[in-house]
């Protein structure tokens, strides 16, 4: 705890937060993260106990997350190469096996358990689960990688009229039983948009949208559906960020209100999104 910060000071960065608890809490935000902050241990933490405070004054937490870089370390304890197209692993019967060891075993179940020793109450599902998101083959090149077909929220809505945080895991499957490796980004659109979500809060590895991808100074606090299609032809978002401002658009267009697209490797950013008037990274709207 800082010391030069005042008892008085304290109680006034909390009152001044209450507006925006009040804005948010009894609705649904749905939290993708992956990328640096994930890696990380500290900020790991940090993220648990955002996510947590978030929880305890009453906002409904949904937290969906990747993890490539395990299915990639876990691919190379069994010398497996991992190879991609257009930025999505290339998934045989081996790799789905897999990923769904790394994503719905480990990541998933380390995130539960820092959510519950953090002082939250977590339970952690896997698409798979009741068929929450069901899919299909998204092309025979990719083998075993997903497209999203539908999504049952059921099991969601359980666990949060419970009083639990969802944490997901994006494997999906069909009706027949395979199983198939989702985007997270994608999975996160199509679940907060199936939930109605107040807010889609997506954590990456840059600060948000920016009007010169070498000046992080020059963040773009907020665009709309048809700035980012001019951005997007214009050439201002491109690369990695072109298919992270589609799942945006995707999701806004599903009924989720806004989305927030920021950078997971700041401190107590999602505090600073959802309890500050500045809040943090670039939101998109309708």
């Amino acid at each position: 705890m800082n010391s030069s910060i005042s008892n008085t000071e304290r109680a006034e960065v909390l009152a001044q937060a209450l507006p925006y608890i009040k804005r948010y809490v009894g609705k649904t935000v749905v939290i993708k993260y992956g990328g640096s902050a994930m890696v990380n241990d500290d900020l790991k933490h940090q993220v648990m106990k955002d996510i947590v405070l978030s929880w305890l004054i009453g906002i409904k937490i949904v937290l969906i997350h990747g993890g490539g870089p395990e299915i990639s370390d876990l691919m190379g304890k069994i010398g497996k190469a991992p190879q991609f197209v257009d930025g999505l692993r290339v998934t045989d019967k081996e790799t789905v096996e897999i990923a769904q060891m790394a994503l719905s075993g480990k990541v998933n179940k380390s995130l539960v358990n820092l959510i519950e020793v953090t002082g939250g109450k977590s339970v952690g599902i896997s698409g798979v689960d009741a068929h929450l998101i069901e899919a299909k083959a998204k092309n025979e090149q990719l083998g075993f990688v997903g497209s999203i077909t539908s999504v049952n929220t059921q099991v969601i809505n359980d666990l949060l009229d419970n009083n639990y945080i969802p944490v997901i895991s994006t494997i999906g499957c069909d009706r027949e039983g395979s199983i198939y490796n989702i985007n997270a980004d994608t999975a996160a659109a199509y679940i907060a948009g199936a939930l109605g979500a107040e807010r889609l809060i997506m954590m990456t590895d840059i600060a948000g949208i920016l009007q010169d991808k070498d000046d992080p100074s020059s963040l773009i606090p907020e665009i709309s559906i048809e700035q980012a299609a001019i951005l997007k032809k214009n050439g201002v978002i491109d690369g990695g960020m072109i298919p992270k401002v589609e799942c945006c658009i995707q999701a806004i267009k599903q009924g989720v209100k806004n989305v927030v697209i920021m950078d997971g490797r700041v401190p107590h950013a999602i505090l600073m999104e959802l309890l500050t008037n500045e809040g943090a990274g670039t939101m998109v709207t309708a």
